[in-house]
């Protein structure tokens, strides 16, 4: 593989007195997405509060990120800081430029590249997977590294997150091998969803420069084609997901979405990290997007909040009939598609009402959408997205329904905890990490789990959790106040991630 000649001193961390910071790492997190610049998912959420955390604890971070059309260059006051940078692919030179902005005080790069990333749309046009987003992304993925030999910032460690940054072990391991600028820098791969493993047809495959000899079964082929996160399993130095639950189920099917197997031949390297929230942004007390603030302490500002929330989702004021919340993508994963079949009978059988806020697949929008026509009163819904909704439900609710057929490790269900509202989830990934069985004989627990799949499962929770909001009031006052005191910290996730960051180093180290 082609290197660079030039070598660059690596640059030792240091304190402002001018003495090196033990234990302290330069970090350079490469995403396709992060809070506050652009966020599709719950991607965004991590790659936005964890290097935030870490900068608190006294590590050197920076972070890069597409510059898409929909990032303003003028509102988030961009700078150029290379112009041109030239990126070696398969097919020759591409050139872009290197643009600099901030996020609580740390840099963040953006690589300006108008025909990869001036559109609409991050990864799709709305309808249809852009056809290029191999050629997008891996150009992205190999001038992250660019951009840090041209600043002249060795990382300790790269963390590339998902498929579009899947690329970045590889060509660390591959086209920079014999490069000395990135001889110590180790790599750690976080997957996020590995249903999404950026598969690509073959013929798409040489463009990213990367020679015959990594195009195998066990690197980068798949079925005759490509597959961008197979690579990055094969060649990173750690790889993390996103809940210890979810770590273990993707080292068997069908958790593992075809890739079990490669990830078992890793086992010893895999490692599950809860993610935290968010609670500057979500918390009841202090909440600026909700009606009246509440603490486990003091509930009364609940209840304003829920006669907010039916108000304004054309719902019946009845303060004593409970009301379930559900925000979501509308996609197969979510397992919406489970409570189409059964949410008319607990309309029927129950007298709990509905809120909806979600997007996704048009027959689900049409169905949940249509919804409050039919059952005026009882169902409110919302398609699309709102975050003064979104934060209106997780407060004004009594229940919030998660039925998702897997779930690598869910936010929603920690913000819910946080504001008293009690999930009803299925006992999956970071659902069953972060929820606590109702127990019926003293009241303890957190939520409503279930473990099957299926509408009857949905149904019969619900029922549940419904009856025992009338049978039981003291019951559901006594988990509100053990959900609200459950902590989810970025900082606790923080502090494993540095664990895992001294481990890759030591692998770095003993690779060859």
């Amino acid at each position: 593989m082609p290197t660079k000649k030039k070598m660059t001193a690596r640059v030792k961390r240091t304190s402002p007195g001018g003495k090196q910071m033990p234990g302290k790492f330069k970090i350079l997190f490469v995403t396709s997405e992060a809070v506050p610049f652009v966020k599709t998912g719950g991607l965004g959420d991590v790659c936005g509060a964890l290097p935030k955390i870490l900068k608190k604890l006294g590590h050197d971070v920076r972070l890069v990120l597409p510059r898409y059309w929909a990032v303003d260059r003028y509102a988030n006051n961009l700078k150029t800081i290379l112009a041109p940078m030239g990126v070696e692919m398969g097919g020759g030179t591409v050139w872009c430029e290197v643009l600099q902005g901030k996020a609580d005080g740390f840099p963040v790069y953006f690589v300006e590249h108008e025909q990869y990333f001036g559109r609409a749309g991050l990864y799709d046009d709305g309808n249809w997977e852009h056809p290029d987003n191999i050629e997008r992304f891996g150009f992205f993925s190999k001038a992250a590294l660019q951009l840090c030999k041209d600043l002249k910032f060795v990382p300790d460690i790269i963390h590339a997150h998902d498929w579009q940054t899947a690329l970045i072990p590889v060509y660390l391991k591959t086209w920079y091998k014999n490069d000395p600028f990135f001889k110590h820098t180790a790599s750690v791969f976080s997957i996020h969803n590995i249903a999404y493993q950026g598969t690509f047809k073959g013929d798409r495959y040489p463009f990213l420069g990367l020679g015959s000899e990594n195009y195998r079964q066990e690197i980068l082929e798949n079925y005759g084609g490509v597959n961008l996160m197979k690579g990055a399993i094969f060649f990173a130095d750690h790889i993390s997901t996103v809940s210890p639950t979810y770590a273990g189920e993707i080292l068997s099917e069908p958790g593992g979405n075809g890739l079990s197997e490669y990830l078992n031949r890793r086992r010893d390297d895999v490692s599950g990290v809860l993610n935290g929230a968010d609670y500057d942004h979500w918390d009841p007390s202090t909440d600026k997007l909700i009606p009246a603030h509440y603490s486990a302490e003091d509930l009364r500002g609940k209840a304003v909040c829920k006669h907010a929330l039916q108000t304004e989702f054309h719902l019946e004021n009845a303060a004593n009939v409970p009301v379930i919340g559900i925000i979501t993508r509308f996609a197969p994963q979510k397992g919406l598609q489970n409570l189409m079949p059964v949410i008319v009978r607990l309309l029927r059988d129950t007298k709990a009402q509905f809120v909806i806020l979600g997007t996704g697949e048009k027959w689900q929008e049409d169905f949940f959408g249509g919804l409050p026509a039919v059952h005026h009163g009882r169902v409110g819904a919302w398609i699309g997205y709102s975050n003064r909704k979104a934060h209106l439900i997780e407060a004004g609710s009594d229940f919030f329904l998660m039925p998702s057929l897997y779930e690598p490790c869910g936010l929603n269900q920690m913000y819910s905890l946080r504001y008293g509202t009690l999930p009803i989830v299925r006992a999956t990934g970071g659902l069953r990490d972060t929820v606590i069985q109702y127990d019926e004989r003293t009241g303890a627990g957190t939520g409503f789990l279930f473990y099957d799949a299926t509408p009857e499962a949905i149904y019969g929770t619900v029922r549940w959790a419904v009856s025992t909001y009338f049978d039981r009031p003291r019951h559901i006052e006594m988990m509100r106040k053990l959900a609200m005191k459950q902590r989810f910290s970025w900082h606790d996730s923080a502090k494993r991630y540095e664990e895992i960051y001294r481990r890759a180093r030591e692998r770095r180290a003993s690779w060859h």
